[in-house]
């Protein structure tokens, strides 16, 4: 069978997006399971900024990762995979002109479309990282991605967190997306569909649902009638992986197993516990 190239995948995702119904996508964290997803049949692949700085660094989703590191490991996962992959491209690793690099990397790496999301990171000490950067300055990263990106197949999904603001403001900022060029939006914090409906009905483009397992928004016919074309449930295979591994090497040094799910065995081996201690030493204003 023929392999496709990079932009013959990017259309296909605009496919997707043109589509009538919603596609979940595949966690896809290196070469192999960007072909074990393809030959699955998973429509669509994402590679998680999360996820990614577990793989490449084994350290927590702190915004420890940079974009050439980033960069390098959706190259490995695009030269061997035939499905569309999605990158978390986070805030774009800075302010506008690092998101124009940003974009001009992942381009070249093969990626078929990428989040630019409206979050302050990395995020100040004692805050969240859900605070968001002013509106203005979010349109701004996304008319510096259309304008660096060089082939127009490649999509620009711009992403809000509708969790943590009012939904007049999650309307503002997503209405202010799709002005400035936006191929889709995505939203995280979506309560359920009903949410979700109220906000839908103001937007015009294909939308992306992060949804972290929410049960509320299992209902794939009416996310679809919404405009919901893309679906991210999580990064189940990674973290199974991670557990298959434990397991596997435990067994064979035949070492008493510690009560630890997958979740709790990727914060103890990224040592996050580390990373806030220095937090707190480093990052805290003292007098």
């Amino acid at each position: 069978m023929p392999r496709l190239s990079h932009h013959d995948l990017r259309r296909n995702f605009r496919e997707l997006l043109n589509a009538d119904r919603c596609f979940h996508t595949a966690s896809v964290f290196d070469p192999m399971s960007a072909r074990i997803a393809a030959d699955l049949g998973f429509e669509v692949g994402i590679l998680g900024g999360s996820v990614a700085s577990l793989q490449v660094l084994a350290a927590p989703d702190f915004n420890l990762i940079t974009l050439s590191e980033f960069v390098e490991q959706a190259t490995r996962i695009c030269r061997v995979a035939q499905l569309p992959v999605l990158a978390d491209a986070d805030h774009g690793y800075g302010n506008a002109l690092n998101v124009m690099r940003t974009v001009s990397e992942l381009e070249r790496a093969g990626i078929s479309a990428l989040t630019i999301e409206d979050t302050l990171l990395p995020p100040k000490f004692g805050r969240r990282s859900t605070d968001l950067i002013g509106m203005f300055e979010a349109v701004g990263k996304i008319r510096a991605a259309l304008e660096a990106r060089v082939d127009p197949e490649m999509a620009i999904i711009g992403r809000t967190n509708a969790g943590v603001i009012g939904f007049e403001e999650v309307i503002a900022r997503a209405q202010a997306y799709e002005k400035a060029g936006a191929d889709a939006i995505c939203l995280v914090g979506i309560e359920d569909v009903d949410h979700l409906e109220s906000i839908a009905s103001q937007l015009s483009k294909p939308l992306m649902l992060v949804t972290y397992g929410n049960p509320n928004l299992r209902d794939n016919a009416r996310l679809a009638a919404l405009g919901v074309r893309i679906v991210v449930n999580g990064h189940a295979a990674y973290f199974a992986a991670i557990k298959a591994t434990y397991d596997c090497l435990r067994e064979q040094r035949q070492v008493d197993a510690l009560d630890l799910n997958a979740s709790q065995l990727s914060v103890k081996y990224s040592t996050a516990d580390e990373y806030v201690v220095w937090a707190e030493e480093y990052m805290q204003v003292k007098e």
